[in-house]
């Protein structure tokens, strides 16, 4: 007997479009259920949760855009897609910072959303066996009284080593760009808690990749434009599965790794210094260790190629100052490994 699907809550204010979504969802095995108002939604949310929501922004009475906090806040472990026919940049930002985890441009076509509900869905179920893998990690530790901080650390390490098994082209990268950032973060002379927040940030980076499709990661061509934002979804993620058990400066420094200091970064609302300086630090380290690393679909730089492409985008995509102490750091570190060998 084949188990039933997750249940979908279809919130829009036009009963047609209520209607095709939940005879196709329907047919795909889904159990759909339907309200016309983000207040009717929220009601049925507290008689029964839904896996999935997907909501219309512009309703009668309260937008959806107003409802998506509050559902992202009292049901954390629903699912949000939104929908509508606004396309502009900032306010598909604000639905993904405010919990979304897509969103669909009306008028679409059925197979966009059901790509994106399957999508949506197989990140759910991820991120829920993460969260019930922290649980147990949290239980554990409080059991292990002798020292609950190095065996965090080693479970946090097995938690990498997943994530990273999904990609080949990455094995070590989470341990690589720690270790860049832990040497900048002493030549910046940040204090010791700094550090540490640094340190967990560092390898904790990617941790939202873990559901990203494996296929898009091994892609061995250039990403299209919409496999792109997939991937760069794990800014987002990441930051929603580590937030219970590390505090919040460690959670920003995830968010905004992939923030450009000119402000010219996917969705991205800040820039500058604004980015957190942790954020910043990873963004060379991690470009760095990336651009001397072989990938599906091109070759590794060479060092002197990968030091000409920071000079070439400080100020931009990085800190000018921390590119600076990046390049002099690989020089260094280049010239050492020449007179050791």
């Amino acid at each position: 007997m084949t188990e039933p699907k997750e249940k979908i809550l279809l919130v829009d204010d036009e009963e047609s479009i209520r209607s095709i979504l939940s005879m196709g969802l329907g047919a795909r095995g889904y159990v759909c259920d339907e309200a016309e108002d983000g207040d009717q939604a929220l009601k049925k949310l507290e008689k029964g949760p839904s896996d999935l929501v997907i909501m219309d922004i512009n309703m009668p009475g309260r937008m959806g855009s107003e409802v998506l906090p509050e559902i992202t806040r009292n049901f954390p472990d629903t699912a949000v897609i939104m929908a509508s026919g606004v396309s502009d940049p900032k306010v598909i930002a604000k639905c993904i910072q405010d919990g979304a985890q897509d969103y669909l441009s009306k008028p679409f076509r059925f197979e966009q959303v059901l790509a994106s509900v399957n999508g949506t869905l197989d990140k759910r179920r991820v991120a829920l066996d993460i969260s019930h893998y922290f649980s147990e990690l949290s239980r554990e530790i409080n059991e292990n009284k002798n020292d609950p901080r190095r065996f965090f650390f080693g479970s946090i390490q097995a938690l990498i080593n997943t994530l990273e098994a999904k990609d080949s082209y990455t094995a070590g990268h989470s341990e690589a760009v720690a270790e860049i950032t832990l040497k900048l973060g002493e030549q910046m002379k940040l204090k010791s808690d700094e550090m540490d927040d640094l340190h967990w940030a560092a390898l904790l980076h990617d941790v939202g990749k873990i559901a990203v499709d494996p296929n898009i990661l091994n892609k061995p061509s250039e990403l299209t434009p919409s496999e792109y934002r997939h991937i760069m979804a794990h800014a987002v993620i990441g930051p929603n599965l580590v937030k219970p058990f590390v505090n919040d400066r460690v959670v920003d420094i995830i968010s905004h790794h992939h923030d450009h200091y000119d402000g010219g970064g996917l969705d991205q609302t800040i820039k500058g210094n604004d980015i957190p300086i942790g954020a910043r630090i990873i963004a060379l380290a991690d470009a760095y260790h990336a651009m001397t690393s072989d990938r599906p679909y091109r070759k590794a730089l060479t060092v002197s190629e990968a030091v000409d492409e920071i000079r070439w985008y400080s100020g931009t995509q990085f800190d000018p100052i921390i590119a600076n102490m990046m390049v002099n750091f690989i020089q260094r570190h280049t010239l050492q490994s020449q007179k050791n060998s």
